[in-house]
């Protein structure tokens, strides 16, 4: 009879090896937690948000930015503040705008991508592309950003003298957050919890207060406002005082950023995923809405101005509480909150930024090995690139949040233009088919008119300062992309072509399959998915060595990466897909007459699990020699080694050490 039947899948712990573990691996352990196990059958719920954590995580991103974008919004009105009023309306108004056109767009795509997959999905590829870098960017800047503005706030009160220390502690900031990162988002979303909803009572008070102790100036703030209206109206004209007023809501641009990180976020949500995501974004909105408005109008009633050295914020708070006996300390503890949740948003951006690398990368737009997790089961790469990027963000603005807010608005408002501009489309397209919902497209176009009027302001108004190096940033990495992209597909095609006459036997119909006879010599053939490679190694293993085996097992990995991880199924249906995979080269091994099985696994790390598995293959067959199928190029360049793995001499090196022989066998490509 034949044993042409799989082992039990391997099922350990992501990244476990038998042996001791070393130095390095406790050390890493340490700092980035163990390797999490996908045999647990409650994995993706201990990895995923419900709605309050996933408003921590990512609906920080869009709450911090009332530190700084009603701010400058206030800023940009100079002396006519009696606009205040209409600004914080029309402030209110878009973010409740957007927040439900992104709630739409959830609706729509409910295993997330945000973005990069709506403008990919509804208005092509390359404009995708472009959506994405500028998200690229976008997440980047968020951690900066956020890092800047968590250090302005804390160092606004405290001595002035201790301002030199301002950058080095931000670098610290981004470096220990890009750690926690790694560990995995629910861990660090659950580290940072307290600090936000600390950051929301102690604003509570500041609004609520701000707004409730003035009240009996309310009828003199109001006559005020309604007398400048009048003078202006008089004196500018119309146009000029609506010119003046969307000036300073587009320089407020800052207030909106975050709402999209929800909707990117998706995969890392408690299912419903789609249901809680809407729940988060409804929690983000409304938190938004009130504290940034609240805050302008605090403005306006406290005729708070800016002061040097401190964030109008700190000015409004120390105003606020200065007849307080505990109004230091309750100053003290509003803007470290500030500060601390600052950095919490910071957070959407190592959530949501190599995710979309992971998405890019699966569309081969950036190295595939972006679209890889580590053991812990995160973007690892991604969270680094991420992080490196910021830094270096950092120091090049040193630490300026006037100088990143311009960078930073630029991005994602051309994201959401894109966005918004697809789901208009899409929604005209669809508008007579049964069900839909035509207030939608009103929605549609109200959002898009927002966003593009801030990114047109902002982009003209602000280009000579700094807007330039966003625009050149992102060009940069779209050409970088288009680079990649093309790469892959030159060696995808040359790679086709020189497989396209390579084909194994089929099986017949009847018969039995050769038995297996593990004290004979046996060749293990490392493939991937069924394909040229796979055949390619196969058959060369037969025709370097004739007459030398009489078993073949074929071994391979389902590499759990970012792509697949969306929810409690996908580990079994990638082991059902790798199995189905590996069953066709069994059948093609005993079409040929030769005795064949297969063994395979499921993990993050190809090279880990490989080992382990040929490991035990050389136990159950000790004439076992091993075999790898490797893409071998003539003049091979450092872009090549960046953008193809070389898991075949990593598992080679391993195997080696523990004493077992494996052959690559090259396959030529001429790119």
């Amino acid at each position: 009879m034949s044993t042409s039947q799989p082992g039990p899948h391997d099922l350990r712990a992501v990244g476990a090896r038998g042996d001791e573990p070393s130095l390095a691996q406790r050390v890493r352990r340490t700092l980035f937690g163990p390797p999490r196990r996908l045999d647990d059958a409650h994995l993706f719920h201990k990895v995923s948000l419900v709605a309050v954590l996933a408003w921590v995580g990512l609906g920080a991103d869009g709450l911090s930015s009332s530190a700084y974008g009603p701010e400058e919004a206030f800023r940009a009105l100079g002396e006519h503040t009696y606009l205040a009023v209409a600004l914080a309306g029309l402030m209110a108004g878009t973010v409740l705008i957007i927040s439900k056109a992104y709630s739409r767009i959830i609706e729509k795509f409910p295993h997330g991508g945000g973005g990069y997959v709506v403008a990919s999905k509804l208005l092509g590829p390359k404009v995708g592309l472009v959506s994405g870098c500028a998200l690229l960017v976008d997440y980047v800047l968020t951690v900066t950003i956020s890092i800047a503005a968590a250090g302005d706030a804390v160092f606004s009160v405290l001595p002035p003298e201790w301002a030199a220390w301002k950058l080095p502690v931000e670098v610290v900031l981004l470096a220990g957050l890009m750690v926690l990162n790694i560990r995995g988002i629910r861990e660090s979303v659950l580290v940072l919890a307290p600090v936000f909803f600390l950051f929301v009572a102690t604003h509570a008070v500041v609004v609520g207060y701000g707004l409730l102790g003035h009240i009996p100036e309310v009828p003199a703030t109001a006559a005020s406002v309604a007398d400048g209206f009048r003078t202006s109206f008089s004196t500018m004209g119309a146009l000029p005082l609506v010119l003046l007023l969307f000036h300073a809501f587009s320089m407020g641009g800052g207030t909106y950023t975050g709402i999209e990180a929800v909707s990117n976020g998706i995969p890392m949500m408690r299912h419903p995923q789609a249901e809680t995501a809407k729940r988060t974004m409804r929690y983000m909105a409304i938190s938004l809405a009130v504290t940034a408005t609240g805050l302008l109008v605090c403005y306006l009633l406290w005729r708070i101005e800016p002061v040097a050295g401190k964030t109008m914020n700190a000015v409004l708070v120390e105003r606020l509480t200065g007849g307080w006996a505990i109004g230091d300390a309750f100053t003290f503890v509003t803007m470290v909150s500030a500060a601390a949740l600052l950095v919490v948003a910071a957070q959407a951006g190592f959530a949501d930024g190599p995710r979309v690398l992971a998405n890019m990368a699966l569309d081969s737009w950036v190295p595939r090995r972006f679209a890889s997790l580590s053991d812990r089961l995160t973007a690892q790469n991604g969270i680094v690139l991420v992080g490196m990027a910021a830094l270096a963000a950092l120091l090049y603005a040193k630490g300026s949040v006037a100088l990143l807010v311009v960078m930073y608005s630029i991005n994602v408002f051309l994201t959401f233009s894109l966005s918004l501009l697809g789901m208009t489309v899409s929604t005209w397209r669809e508008r007579r088919v049964p069900g839909a919902r035509r207030s939608d497209l009103l929605l549609f176009v109200v959002g898009l008119l927002l966003c593009l009027t801030i990114l047109s302001v902002t982009t003209i108004d602000k280009f000579s300062h700094s807007g330039w190096v966003t625009l050149v940033a992102t060009g940069c990495v779209v050409l970088l992309c288009v680079l990649t992209k093309r790469h892959y597909g030159r060696v995808a095609r040359i790679t086709d072509e020189a497989f396209r006459g390579l084909h194994a036997p089929e099986a017949g119909a009847g018969g039995s399959a050769p038995e297996l006879d593990p004290g004979k010599p046996t060749a293990v053939v490392l493939v991937a998915a069924y394909g040229g490679l796979g055949l390619h190694t196969m058959l060369n293993a037969f025709r370097v060595f004739p007459h030398s085996f009489r078993n073949i097992v074929f071994v391979s990995v389902g590499v759990i990466d970012s792509g697949r991880f969306k929810g409690a199924d996908s580990v079994d249906a990638l082991r059902v897909e790798t199995d189905q995979s590996l069953q066709r080269y069994v059948s093609a091994a005993h079409a040929m007459g030769i005795a064949a099985t297969f063994r395979s696994a499921v993990g993050t790390d190809p090279v880990t699990e490989a080992e382990q598995i040929c490991r035990e293959v050389a136990r159950e067959f000790p004439g076992a020699v091993f075999f790898a199928g490797h893409l071998v190029f003539q003049r091979e360049t450092w872009v090549q080694r960046l953008l193809h793995n070389h898991t075949a001499y990593a598992i080679q090196r391993r195997l080696q050490w523990a004493g077992l022989n494996m052959v690559i066998l090259p396959a030529r490509v001429t790119a």
